[in-house]
């Protein structure tokens, strides 16, 4: 479906954004950035939001210690990554 119709963004490409980053995408305006656009009317920020919780499924609200996207595992070499699974459609 899409569901950025400015930029023609579709869920499938926010959940490869998000799949693929090697960063933590936690805000739509860093997956229009990895998609090499921006925001036009805004309209769908709410909706890519909504796609990168399901995403990241627990990760999404507060990562954990052991989890790749935790500042705290990015900053701390004795913690090992935790194994995490992206939600899939």
């Amino acid at each position: 479906m899409i569901v950025c119709s400015c930029n023609v963004i579709s869920d499938h490409d926010v959940r490869a954004a998000v799949a693929d980053s090697d960063d933590a995408l936690r805000h739509a305006k860093q997956v229009y950035g990895c998609l090499g656009c921006s925001a036009e009317c805004g309209r769908c920020a709410r909706t890519i939001k909504t796609i990168i919780e399901e995403a990241l499924g627990p990760c999404a609200k507060s990562c954990c210690s052991g989890c790749p996207h935790s500042e705290v595992a990015a900053n701390d070499e004795d913690v090992a990554p935790a194994e995490f699974a992206l939600a899939a459609c």
